[in-house]
């Protein structure tokens, strides 16, 4: 099981990391129902890791999504894993992913701190932003609006900075009017600051031995701007066709 030096973590559940990532961030996000009235769809995610959760949203939305639709997967990381790692911690799902983690470790970008854009498929594109969220975030445009937000990272308890006042500002300020939340954690801090935000809060049952997992939608009108894009700091600039 591979383990977060940093914060003294594991990255996934020990009994099954993909049906955790399925059942708290596809499912706690409605997906795949949530895509397919939408021709964009883009998922924010806190803490890529081993990129578990991408590659199960990648698979899925490629085989239930319309032909036409196109996901932009927005993803912060502040101590990337490399590429041999991330191959390791993911081998026993390999046959599953069908080729998808051998082609996204294959484009996996250099460990350099920075926004790093990835077109796996043309119509699946990967958004890695190595720093730490809560410099990048407040610096993030997404004009169309996030639709849905895995957020993950460690847990509240190892990474108290992450879960702060600046990513549940972000993530009303980014999110779309609908948009959805999913997380692991039920902790009381993280439920408040989404609820203080216009978020619709519910505790719901978690994966495995969790009791408890957080969900949430966003309620606020008009929330995402008209223009077509995303931005991350002027010098990186990267805009949505």
């Amino acid at each position: 099981m591979i383990r977060s030096v940093q914060f003294d973590d594991i990255y996934f559940s020990p009994e099954d990391g993909l049906a955790e990532t399925e059942h708290v961030f596809l499912r706690g996000n409605n997906l795949p129902a949530a895509w397919q009235d939408r021709s964009s769809f883009t998922i924010a995610e806190t803490g890529f890791g081993t990129g578990l959760n991408f590659l199960a949203a990648w698979k899925l939305f490629e085989e239930t999504a319309p032909v036409a639709h196109q996901l932009d997967y927005v993803s912060f990381e502040k101590y990337p894993l490399s590429s041999e790692e991330i191959l390791t911690a993911l081998r026993r799902w390999q046959g599953y992913f069908g080729g998808r983690l051998e082609k996204m470790a294959a484009l996996y970008p250099l460990r350099i701190n920075g926004v790093h854009r990835v077109h796996l498929t043309p119509r699946t594109r990967l958004t890695l932003i190595f720093d730490d969220v809560n410099e990048a975030l407040p610096r993030l445009i997404v004009p169309r609006g996030v639709n849905a937000w895995f957020l993950d990272g460690f847990a509240p308890a190892k990474n108290p900075q992450m879960w702060s006042d600046v990513l549940f500002d972000g993530m009303a300020r980014l999110s779309a009017e609908g948009a959805t939340v999913a997380s692991f954690t039920a902790a009381g801090h993280v439920r408040r600051g989404l609820a203080a935000r216009e978020f619709t809060v519910s505790k719901v049952r978690g994966y495995g031995r969790k009791r408890d997992m957080t969900q949430a939608v966003f309620n606020r009108s008009g929330a995402s701007a008209a223009a077509d894009g995303l931005t991350c700091a002027a010098s990186a600039r990267i805009v949505f066709p």
